[in-house]
């Protein structure tokens, strides 16, 4: 017999002890005063976007919160949770080396185990993008911003947070597992609206896609208990890109297995030799028994590196 206290849209979720459950918010007072609910409903991680630590710098970038929020929102989340992470942006208009290695200073004060910090990109099809073409908006040149990527390096490495991904420093067993999964090309479920996932199914890597509106994805789920709105099959040459694209990144690079069990057959063999090589004489790669990685020249300019590599 049925139980009558049964509701179908009731789920109860059970993890294990170490698993790892990220909210990702902003540091203004709103989102800062619900961190005791969500510590209690399970999450154990927070990740905080931060951006910047003096407010003429997060009105330039947009944002709703002020430095001191900022500082505020850490304090009260190193109390809540064992593991938080805030991110910086760097090369912004004006910024000298000499101002960044202050901010760094202070925010790794401010760091617990993980920090990521990001290179300010201008978008062609933005209003940042907009104000750079007629000249109202000038950002730190190529030199400038990699003297900076460099200067980063050396002042997270020396203070224990080296980096294990592009723009992301943890100290060992720090780094953000959820992340480390699809730039491991992992599988993971997207859920939400808007959210994309990879799964791997009888050998096969299944790309998904969720309705994007909130009310479409609402309405699919109610009527037919998922609100899946695309399910591809991602061909061997898509997934060797999407390897490279994401294990790049990484530190540790691409293992040989990874692209043996993605695309059937051994990294010489998947790749154009010729630009291969080309790229582990000029300093950019390094390949070995372990696998392909990026060397520190290469991961600094990442995005031409594998354009090369895929073209």
């Amino acid at each position: 017999m049925p139980d009558p206290h049964y509701s179908p849209r009731c789920v109860i979720l059970y993890a294990d002890a170490d698993v790892e459950i990220t909210l990702e918010a902003n540091p203004t007072s709103v989102e800062v005063a619900k961190f005791a609910g969500f510590r209690s409903a399970g999450v154990n991680r927070v990740s905080l976007g931060v951006q910047a630590l003096n407010d003429a710098d997060l009105k330039f970038l947009g944002r709703h919160h002020s430095a001191p929020e900022a500082r505020a929102a850490l304090d009260i989340a190193r109390r809540h949770f064992e593991r938080y992470s805030f991110d910086l942006i760097y090369a912004r208009p004006g910024q000298s080396a000499s101002a960044w290695s202050a901010e760094l200073a202070e925010a790794l004060d401010l760091a617990g185990d993980h920090l990521s910090v990001y290179q300010l990109t201008i978008e062609p099809e933005t209003v940042f993008g907009a104000a750079h073409r007629r000249g109202e908006l000038q950002v730190p040149g190529e030199d400038e911003a990699g003297a900076l990527f460099e200067l980063t390096q050396e002042l997270l490495d020396a203070a224990g947070l080296p980096a294990y991904e592009i723009s992301n420093h943890a100290r060992p067993g720090g780094e953000s597992r959820h992340n480390l999964t699809y730039w491991r090309y992992g599988d993971y479920v997207g859920v939400g609206p808007g959210a994309h996932g990879r799964l791997t199914i009888g050998g096969d890597k299944i790309a998904t896609r969720q309705h994007r509106a909130p009310e479409a994805w609402l309405g699919a789920v109610e009527a037919a208990g998922h609100a899946t709105r695309q399910r591809d099959s991602v061909a061997a040459e898509e997934r060797l890109a999407e390897l490279m694209m994401m294990g790049l990144r990484t530190v540790d690079g691409v293992p040989q297995s990874r692209i043996i069990a993605e695309c059937g057959r051994p990294l010489e063999a998947a790749l154009d030799a010729a630009r291969l090589r080309r790229l582990i004489d000029g300093g950019f790669l390094v390949l070995d028994d372990a696998g392909l990685r990026a060397t520190p020249a290469g991961r600094q300019r990442l995005n031409a590196v594998i354009a090369d590599l895929l073209a």
